[in-house]
C-alpha cells in the first residue's frame, strides 16, 4: 500500500478524534452537573470545571489539522461565557456605595494552625465590623480569643464556630449543618443601620467517595435559610462547596453571593498557598454587597473572605 495515500487518511482520523474530544469537553463545560456523582466523581468534575479550560490549548497544539484546531473554538467560547466574567467586576458592583456599609470577614482558622495569634492579627488588620471564624479548636481558642476580645466587645460562640462584633449581639442559637456536633450559629446583631441576623457555618467536609454528608448538610441549612423570616441576613463561613458545585446552584434561593455580586476574580480560597477553588462564601439576603474580596492570612489552610454590605431599603 502506498504510504503517501495512508498518511492523509490517518491525519483525517486524528482530526476527527480531536474534534470528538473538543465536543466532549464542550459538553462537560456546559453540563458537568450531569456527570453521575458516583464515588464523588460528579462533585469532583463540578469543582474542576473552571480548570477544564486548560485542556483547550492542549487540544489545539496536539491537533495538527485545521479541522481539529477549529473545533477547539467551541469549548473556548463556552468556557469564556461560563467563567470569563469571573475575572471582571460584576455589573452590580458599579452602583455607588452610600458609605454606611458593614464589613464582614470570615476565616477558617485551621485546626492544626501553628501560629493562631498571627492569624488573629491578620484578621484584625481587615478592620471588619463582624469577624466569623470556623475550626475554633482548643489549640487556637486562647490566643485567638485574647486577640479578638481586645478589639471586639461582643462575642458569640457555639461549638467550633464563633462571631466577634463591634455591635451588640443577642439570641444566639445553634444551627444544624447536618452533623452530630455543633458547627453553626445564628445570632442577632444590632447595627447602626438596623437589626441584622448573622449565621456562621462550617459545612461537613468532602471525603474521597463521600460527598453525601456535605450535601445533606447543605440541604438542611438551605431549608433553614429559606424559612428564616428575618429581613436582613448575612451567612458567612466555610461551606466546603465550590461555586460550580451542582448543589450550590440551588442552595438557599433568594440569597446572593457577595463575591459574584461585587467582587472581581474567581475568589479562590483553598488551599491558601495556591488556591484553586472557592470553598468559603458570604451570602446575603435583604442586603447589597458593595465590595467583596479574599485575604491571605498566615497560619491557616484557607484564605479569608470579606464583604461589605448595605441594607436594602
Amino acid at each position: 500500500m502506498n504510504d503517501s495515500a495512508t498518511r492523509p487518511r490517518a491525519r483525517s482520523r486524528t482530526a476527527w478524534v480531536f474534534a470528538a474530544a473538543a465536543l466532549v469537553l464542550t459538553l462537560l463545560l456546559l453540563r458537568h452537573d450531569l456527570v453521575p456523582d458516583v464515588l464523588g466523581l460528579g462533585v469532583a468534575v463540578d469543582t474542576a470545571a473552571p480548570w477544564l479550560g486548560l485542556l483547550i490549548p492542549v487540544l489545539a497544539v496536539l491537533c495538527r489539522s485545521p479541522l481539529g484546531a477549529v473545533t477547539t473554538l467551541l469549548p473556548l467560547l463556552v468556557w469564556a461565557n461560563a467563567f470569563g466574567g469571573w475575572w471582571a467586576p460584576a455589573l452590580e458592583s458599579r452602583a455607588p456605595s452610600s458609605g454606611g456599609g458593614i464589613t464582614v470577614v470570615s476565616q477558617n482558622l485551621f485546626a492544626d494552625n501553628t501560629s493562631p495569634a498571627a492569624t488573629a492579627r491578620a484578621v484584625l488588620a481587615a478592620d471588619a465590623d463582624l469577624v466569623a471564624v470556623q475550626e475554633f479548636a482548643a489549640a487556637d481558642r486562647v490566643p485567638v480569643q485574647r486577640a479578638l476580645d481586645a478589639t471586639y466587645p461582643y462575642r458569640e460562640q457555639i461549638g467550633t464556630v464563633a462571631l466577634w462584633s463591634r455591635y451588640p449581639t443577642s439570641g444566639a442559637t445553634a444551627v444544624d449543618v447536618g452533623l452530630a456536633w455543633k458547627r453553626g450559629l445564628r445570632t442577632h446583631v444590632a447595627t447602626p443601620a438596623g437589626d441584622l441576623v448573622v449565621y456562621v457555618v462550617h459545612l461537613p467536609s468532602i471525603r474521597p467517595a463521600d460527598t453525601g454528608t456535605r450535601t445533606h448538610g447543605l440541604a438542611v441549612l438551605s431549608q433553614a435559610l429559606a424559612a428564616d423570616p428575618a429581613e436582613h441576613i448575612v451567612v458567612a463561613g466555610d461551606f466546603n462547596t465550590a461555586s460550580t458545585d451542582r448543589h450550590w446552584l440551588s442552595f438557599a434561593p433568594g440569597y446572593r453571593d457577595a463575591q459574584r455580586q461585587s467582587g472581581s476574580g474567581p475568589g479562590f480560597t483553598w488551599p491558601a498557598a495556591a488556591p484553586i477553588v472557592r470553598l468559603d462564601h458570604v451570602l446575603t439576603h435583604g442586603l447589597t454587597a458593595t465590595r467583596a474580596g479574599v485575604l491571605r492570612v498566615p497560619g491557616t489552610d484557607h484564605r479569608a473572605v470579606t464583604a461589605t454590605v448595605e441594607f436594602d431599603r
